[in-house]
């Protein structure tokens, strides 16, 4: 969830990822995927200038000629981090999974070299979480997960990495939503207006039919940012849940 300066933008509006769950909890696809793009962007805003960068001119055959490269060269780290790192904007957005395999591949080499390396630990989270994301696919949260609690470990205070620790739990299939809240909570711990936490704090929660508790959320997000363009839909779902309860 820090600087996440290598952050990619993760473009496409996504298909819903859990399915019946969040309808059996009051919420419908649109609501979701309003959510998901609002949690991209808010993600991912540093990172539009990046895709003007000549690494998005490589065609398919170089990206593979590249990685042929790092692998007859293992133990040149620099290579495997310095392509790792490129590639991995641009596999993000064009929401290539194979690719990002590769890439998690060559920077686990750098991880297995330097474990301190803060920047390779969390873009191999964020490699990970992408697969899952992507494919829905479990395995790849856990995966996603390791490597945020380690840089968590060198740095329990970076709320991007922590909220973002709190999503692979959130985005499971059945969802983990207590585990979730818990880190969302230790992330507004360490930053109380942080956008994205407010913001999937109170999603989380609506899911939850807790509206009470949701609001008090939103309305801290709402100061954070105004213009936060989930809010009107937040606000509907707060409202619907107070109304269907007072009418039982």
């Amino acid at each position: 969830m820090n600087t996440k300066s290598l952050w990619l933008t993760i473009t496409a509006v996504v298909v819903s990822f859990v399915g019946g769950f969040l309808l059996a909890n009051g919420l419908n696809r649109s609501e979701l995927n309003t959510l998901r793009g609002e949690n991209e962007r808010l993600k991912n805003t540093q990172t539009v200038a990046a895709q003007n960068n000549s690494e998005f001119s490589l065609s398919e055959e170089e990206i593979r000629q590249k990685i042929i490269e790092a692998d007859s060269s293992p133990n040149d780290i620099a290579f495997q981090k310095n392509l790792g790192m490129a590639l991995y904007r641009y596999a993000a957005t064009k929401q290539d999974t194979a690719l990002l395999a590769e890439i998690a591949r060559l920077l686990n080499r750098v991880h297995e070299k330097n474990p301190k390396d803060s920047e390779v630990t969390i873009t191999l989270g964020n490699a990970y979480f992408d697969i899952g994301y992507y494919k829905k696919d479990n395995k790849q949260f856990e995966k996603s997960r390791e490597f945020y609690q380690k840089a968590l470990d060198q740095k329990p205070d970076n709320a991007d990495v922590r909220t973002d620790l709190g999503l692979t739990y959130f985005l499971l299939n059945p969802p983990d939503n207590e585990r979730a809240i818990a880190e969302f909570q230790k992330s507004l711990q360490a930053n109380p207006a942080h956008e994205k936490t407010l913001q999937v704090m109170t999603q989380v929660l609506l899911s939850q039919n807790k509206a009470d508790e949701a609001d008090k959320f939103l309305a801290k997000l709402r100061e954070v940012n105004s213009g936060n363009r989930t809010l009107p839909e937040l606000e509907s779902q707060i409202a619907q849940i107070k109304n269907n309860s007072q009418k039982q």
